[in-house]
């Protein structure tokens, strides 16, 4: 705007309006500031997720952060604690952190001190968040410049935090953004310094990073001899459940719940947010948990929780109200069992993948759809024009030959080496043979290697996941060999941490676990209705003809 010649114009303009904060309280500068981002966002082609949470959220995150902490803000009047946003955007979560510790004045005779701490992607927002720390004060040090925790870079790559620790921590990154220009980075802090640094499970694709800031805050947590810390992030569902056993996202999740700091996670109502309408949640950590949560994990269903708004703008046609506020943080402090409140181990998300082989019962039988078949190998397609009419030849002499299965690897390398002109016969060439002429038979004794052992059939192969609370041969003989007798276990597919067959996953699936069965409708009832349609149509057909 200074280069424009428009900024002193601006400011001018602004200064004739009364915007002191007796005149205009912090909630509803912040509501106003909502407003321009609903109406303009879109508008300027940006994403109003990528640098403003909704108050709502903001509020009840730090409810849910803060409220565990009630009885110790008691005991010790004007405790100071620190509250740190690697996300920080325009400052949502740390003003609303502020002011809501400011309005516990009435509750405690001195109301604890927050102070804030942020860091911050975009140069834009983060001079608003800059602007906003200049004006606020601590009471207990009304000099102490704030603006100076308040650091400009990726949080990833560059964290201008590092080494410090936070009582609070909160974040709310943006949904589905890749970290493809972090990924340097954070592939050499994880090679390098493993579990010492923060990214010490495998990392998750480059598709999303948001993973990358649960394991972030959790490195910032307040050591647990030092009282520990608590850190509330609002993510999308995704983080629940991609990422297959082994991989980076199921890896990251399996080193949150083993290491037990997953306290508690909040479904929040669809469609609201501005730019998007999925369903988000709130993760809570802790690396403090009190007794009576270790080892367990609070799944809260608050999807029906919200207040339609009057008037929507975008996708924000709900939000989270005082009164649902409150009973969200109920159930999260009573942490009773409950329909829309489930207790459960960590271990209930977890599962080993195993690998589930039946024996090769195959037999060669040289015909002509499976010289047809041949084109489709790759390893066939690579032999020259001249080759391929060799071997069709040798083929097409000995159609409707039945033989056993290592029967074609040696008719192959002997054709081979009676005419050069063959070719080099390969694994390659010899596995497209056999994919090509094998006719499976159930009857057949399975066939075995040189050693005796039974080889695998790859086109039965199959996996299973079986809950770690099972044993995986309890499950093989309870779900598996009813359906397939011949079946076994592979037990060279083994878990790279703890070496035991199958490879563990964990996963939370809130639809699973709040399912509730819904019986079909009646025969009847559909067909009344699709009649009382079929009239409706009718009569209105009448009318365009008539």
């Amino acid at each position: 705007m200074d280069r424009a010649g428009v900024l002193y114009k601006i400011c001018l303009n602004f200064s004739a309006i009364d915007l002191h904060p007796d005149a205009v309280p912090e909630r509803v500068m912040s509501n106003v500031y909502e407003h321009l981002i609903r109406r303009f966002g879109a508008e300027v082609n940006e994403a109003a997720e990528d640098f403003m949470t909704p108050r709502d959220v903001v509020h009840l995150a730090i409810e849910l952060l803060l409220d565990p902490d009630d009885q110790l803000f008691i005991e010790n009047p004007g405790l100071i604690r620190t509250l740190y946003d690697p996300t920080c955007g325009t400052g949502g979560f740390l003003s609303d952190g502020m002011e809501h510790v400011r309005s516990l004045q009435d509750r405690y005779s001195i109301a604890p001190v927050i102070v804030p701490y942020g860091q911050e992607l975009e140069p834009e927002t983060h001079a608003v968040c800059l602007a906003g720390m200049l004006l606020k004060t601590l009471e207990s040090d009304p000099g102490r410049d704030l603006s100076k925790n308040i650091k400009l870079g990726s949080t990833l790559s560059a964290d201008k935090h590092r080494g410090e620790k936070f009582h609070y921590c909160v974040s709310n990154p943006p949904f589905g953004k890749k970290w493809e220009m972090d990924a340097d980075a954070v592939t050499r802090e994880h090679l390098e310094q493993g579990f010492e640094g923060r990214f010490g499970p495998k990392l998750p694709r480059v598709s999303d990073g948001s993973m990358l800031f649960l394991l972030h805050l959790l490195s910032k947590l307040e050591d647990p001899i030092k009282g520990g810390g608590r850190a509330a992030i609002v993510l999308s569902g995704s983080p629940l459940f991609n990422g297959n056993a082994g991989q980076g996202e199921s890896e990251i999740r399996r080193y949150l719940l083993e290491q037990d700091v997953v306290e508690a996670i909040i479904a929040l109502p669809t469609e609201i947010f501005f730019r998007t309408g999925i369903g988000t949640y709130i993760w809570i950590l802790s690396n403090k948990k009190p007794k009576h949560r270790k080892g367990m994990v609070q799944l809260i269903n608050a999807t029906g929780l919200y207040e339609p708004m009057r008037k929507s703008e975008g996708n924000k046609r709900r939000r989270v109200g005082e009164d649902q506020t409150a009973e969200i943080v109920r159930m999260y402090s009573e942490f009773v069992q409950t329909k829309e409140s489930l207790i459960l181990q960590a271990t209930d998300f977890g599962y080993r993948r195993i690998r589930v082989l039946r024996p090769l019962r195959k037999k060669m039988i040289i015909s002509e759809e499976g010289i047809a078949a041949l084109a489709d190998e790759k390893a066939w397609e690579k032999r020259s024009a001249g080759q391929q009419a060799g071997w069709l030849g040798l083929f097409r002499e000995n159609l409707g030959r039945t033989e056993s299965w290592h029967w074609i690897e040696s008719f192959a390398k002997n054709a081979a080496k009676c005419d050069d002109d063959l070719g080099k016969v390969d694994v390659g060439l010899i596995k497209a043979f056999q994919k090509a002429f094998a006719v499976h038979d159930p009857d057949m004794d399975p066939v075995t290697d040189k050693k005796g052992n039974v080889i695998p059939d790859d086109d039965l192969t199959d996996y299973e996941n079986v809950p770690l609370t099972t044993d995986i041969h309890d499950y093989l003989a309870s779900e598996v060999l009813p359906h397939a007798e011949d079946a076994y276990i592979d037990e060279t597919y083994r878990d790279e941490t703890d070496g035991d067959i199958g490879i563990v996953g964990y996963e939370i699936n809130f639809n699973r676990h709040f399912y509730e069965y819904q019986p079909p409708r009646k025969l009847e009832d559909i067909d009344a209705e699709l009649k009382a349609v079929e009239a409706e149509i009718a009569g209105m057909l009448a009318e365009v003809t008539a």
